[in-house]
């Protein structure tokens, strides 16, 4: 959490001083994006075999913060290296999370699939990016190599 305090200058009536006040402290967290990158789990447990099983336990959770539901319809998730899952046709529920997984499924409105047959999220580190369908970056969410999961 962060506290800005702002300040004015105020000109002393009569005496030409200039005099710093505070107008206004305030202490409370920066507002959360409406659509956020929740967690990447980037390191899948057990060994990288490759398997659709190891490459499913490797995915980035995104959540709706907002009560409302939100299309994110050609809304894209990806690593620094330009590894791509774009969203289809899709609403995300107020209050809700989807799973987009790195390997292969059958999509549901919680769960999502790259469809790949390796691995995206480095486990050495790496960043994610959301970004709506115009390309603005709405969320990152950026780790090092140790862990194997990031709460963003």
């Amino acid at each position: 959490m962060h506290a800005y305090v702002k300040k004015a200058v105020v000109a002393a009536t009569g005496l030409g001083l200039a005099v710093a006040a505070p107008i206004a402290a305030a202490s409370s967290a920066q507002a959360l994006p409406a659509i956020m990158i929740y967690k990447v789990q980037y390191n899948s447990p057990g060994s990288d075999t490759g398997s659709n099983t190891s490459l499913n336990a490797e995915y980035v959770v995104i959540k709706n913060t907002t009560r409302a539901n939100r299309s994110i319809t050609g809304w894209t998730l990806r690593d620094k290296t330009g590894y791509t899952y774009k969203f289809p046709a899709f609403t995300l529920k107020a209050g809700a999370t989807v799973t987009v997984r790195t390997g292969r499924g059958t999509a549901t409105t919680t769960n999502r699939y790259f469809g790949f047959t390796w691995y995206v999220w480095n486990n050495s580190g790496d960043t994610a990016y959301l970004r709506t369908a115009a390309g603005t970056t709405v969320d990152t969410c950026t780790w090092g190599s140790s862990g194997s999961a990031k709460l963003c």
